[in-house]
């Protein structure tokens, strides 16, 4: 069965909507949770005032399957109006609703998993596309922000619930199988932006192929060191993938049947051991010896979310933005750390 991952919206006033909700409260097994009037307070508050078509719209009720509860909402321009006063002017109203109309696609839902739900959080898309094929596993709770009730659930699902909690009103769309050959042109057509965090090199370049074809930027972030990549396939369609580190020389079409020992020096020129912590380039020969895996902290997948919205909002806003790397390195800022009494250079300069 299809794991369940949207809200039901419902609309007392439709009589349909209405039978539903009926049906619902008839159900000891679900909680209705009516916090109402205390939105509408809120609503209420707002400067500048809101409009009369904002504060006369009809309540909404979410319900949620996979927590048996329904939970009473304002309408969807009363609810994006509140839930999102406070991003003003970091955001301004215009620029809000330029936002909502984007469509973004997040491919592989660990370190995507911190960036799809920063992208929500801030409003940056009127629809998510999220696609992995992959469970949650307890190894996965040291950087994913799930819980025990998430375990061998699909990583997407997960992700998808914990949205629909925040704005059932967002859009999504959510691809269990990971993307494949057979479904990236269905994931990727109408995409705005392309947010590529999938493990597999082979699907790495899948995502790109798809995206050059699109003219989609791409945005990667590799939680380690902050380092950033950006790929404006929507300025030069030609550009090289991975930005040339990879050469003129890769046959990219053999990359799927490459045993993973034969991946290893194309990973290491897309990402070179001199721009990556030491730390994580000791820890690449423990891989299979005394790690099961690369490690991953989850206070650097955050920062990756926080580093992707920051692009985001630049690409939608049409601010520039070059394709390339950068590096927002937590580690190195600390290292700069100045009495701030000495002025405002001296702290962007870490002198």
């Amino acid at each position: 069965m299809t794991e369940q991952y949207q809200a039901q919206l419902l609309d007392e006033s439709i009589a349909e909507d209405k039978a539903e909700l009926t049906r619902l409260r008839a159900n000891p097994d679900i909680t209705f949770l009516d916090t109402l009037e205390t939105q509408r307070a809120g609503l209420a508050k707002l400067l500048p005032a809101a409009s009369a078509d904002i504060l006369e719209e009809n309540p909404r009720w979410a319900y949620y399957p996979w927590r048996a509860t329904a939970v009473a909402i304002l309408g969807p321009k009363g609810f994006e109006r509140l839930r999102l006063d406070r991003n003003r002017n970091k955001i301004t109203v215009e620029e809000q609703q330029h936002f909502r109309t984007l469509t973004i696609g997040v491919i592989g839902l660990s370190v995507g998993h911190a960036i799809a739900h920063t992208l929500a959080l801030e409003g940056l898309c009127g629809e998510l596309r999220l696609t992995d094929f992959d469970e949650i596993e307890l190894s996965n709770l040291n950087r994913i922000p799930a819980t025990l009730l998430d375990l061998d659930l699909n990583k997407a699902v997960v992700v998808a619930r914990r949205i629909a909690e925040l704005d059932p009103y967002l859009s999504l769309v959510v691809h269990t199988a990971g993307a494949t050959p057979d479904n990236i042109d269905e994931f990727s057509d109408g995409l705005d932006i392309m947010v590529e965090e999938c493990d597999s090199l082979d699907i790495k370049v899948l995502a790109r192929h798809a995206a050059s074809k699109r003219g989609i930027p791409i945005l990667m972030e590799t939680s380690d060191r902050g380092i950033l990549d950006v790929e404006r396939y929507d300025l030069d369609p030609d550009l090289p993938y991975f930005n040339g580190l990879l050469g003129d020389d890769v046959d990219f079409t053999t990359f799927a049947d490459l045993p993973m020992a034969e991946k290893v020096p194309h990973v290491f020129r897309i990402l070179p051991p001199s721009q990556l912590s030491s730390r994580m380039v000791a820890s690449v020969s423990e891989v299979g010896k005394t790690l099961s895996t690369w490690p991953q902290l989850g206070s650097d997948v955050q920062l990756g979310g926080a580093s992707v919205a920051a692009a985001v909002r630049r690409i939608g806003r049409g601010e520039p933005l070059a394709s390339g790397r950068t590096s927002v390195d937590l580690q190195t800022a600390l290292d700069r750390v100045v009495d701030p009494r000495i002025g405002d250079d001296h702290i962007r300069e870490g002198a």
